[in-house]
C-alpha cells in the first residue's frame, strides 16, 4: 500500500511517501512561502520524480489536519482532497500534534506536546508511550504555556516549536528539571503521520479521521468579528 503525507501546519512544509512500511522519501521545507507558491510542484517532484511514480499509483493521502496555522491548514488539506478525489483514492487527517509525539515515542517519560499558537499560547497534548506504542493520550487544548506545564509536570519531555519558544517559562515553571527534545524533531512529521496510518488499518472508513481542519480556537478576522458585534450591540443598548 502506498501512502502519500503532508503537514503544512506551522511554518515549514513536510511530505513522505512509503510503500508498505518502507519509506520511500521525504522531504522538509522550512518556508512558509512554499505553501501557497511551490507547494504543487514540490509534491509533484517527490511522487514523479523522487520516487518515480505517478499520482494515479498512490492509495491513499493524508493530510495533517490540525492544531495549526489557519491558512497553512487550508491549503494543505486542499491538495490532499484535490489530489484524493482527482484520483479516487482514500483521504484522512491526523492531528499535527499526534506528527509530533510519534517522533518522540519511544521516550520512557510522558510526552507533552506544545505548539506555538502565538497570543502567549500553545496546542498542546499530553501523550504516554510504552516502546513506542501510544497507551495514552490527552485531551487536545490551546492554553497557556504555564497550564500546559503545570499539566504535564516536571519529569515529562516537551517538543515541539512552543516548547522552544516558552523554554524558558519551562525551566522556570520545572525549577529547571525540564527535558527537551532536540529541534529536528519539533516539526509535524509526515513520516510520522504515515506510521499512525499504518498503525490504523481503519483509518480512512473512520469518521474521526475525516479530513476536515481542527483549529481549537477561533481565527483572528472571527474573534475581531465577535468584537465588533459586541460593541455594536452595547453601542445600541
Amino acid at each position: 500500500m502506498k501512502l502519500f503525507a503532508l503537514s503544512t501546519a506551522e511554518n515549514g512544509a513536510s511530505m513522505a511517501l512509503f510503500d508498505g512500511d518502507e519509506k520511500v522519501c521525504s522531504s522538509y521545507w522550512a518556508s512558509r512561502q512554499t505553501h501557497s507558491r511551490r507547494l504543487m510542484s514540490m509534491v509533484e517532484q517527490m511522487i514523479q520524480v523522487q520516487a518515480g511514480l505517478t499520482v494515479d499509483v498512490i492509495d491513499g493521502f493524508i493530510a495533517a489536519k490540525g492544531p495549526g496555522s489557519f491558512t497553512g491548514l487550508r491549503i494543505g488539506i486542499s491538495v490532499i482532497k484535490g489530489l484524493a478525489y482527482s484520483f479516487s483514492k482514500p483521504c484522512a487527517g491526523i492531528s499535527s500534534l499526534d506528527g509530533i509525539a510519534f517522533g518522540v515515542g519511544y521516550s520512557p517519560d510522558p510526552v507533552c506536546v506544545m505548539m506555538d499558537a502565538k497570543r502567549n499560547e500553545v496546542y498542546t497534548a499530553l501523550y504516554r508511550f510504552e516502546q513506542g506504542r501510544l497507551v495514552h493520550k490527552g485531551e487536545e487544548s490551546v492554553c497557556s504555556p504555564k497550564h500546559a506545564v503545570t499539566k504535564a509536570g516536571a519529569s515529562a519531555l516537551f517538543v515541539g516549536s512552543g516548547s522552544k519558544a516558552y523554554r524558558e517559562v519551562i525551566l522556570e515553571l520545572t525549577g529547571g528539571q525540564a527535558r527537551f527534545s532536540p529541534p529536528s524533531v519539533d516539526s509535524v512529521s509526515a513520516s510520522a503521520m504515515i506510521r499512525i496510518a499504518l498503525a490504523s488499518p481503519a483509518l480512512f472508513e473512520s469518521a474521526e479521521n475525516r479530513l476536515e481542519p481542527v483549529y481549537l480556537r477561533k481565527s483572528d478576522a472571527e474573534i475581531h468579528f465577535a468584537g465588533t458585534i459586541e460593541k455594536a450591540k452595547k453601542g445600541a443598548s
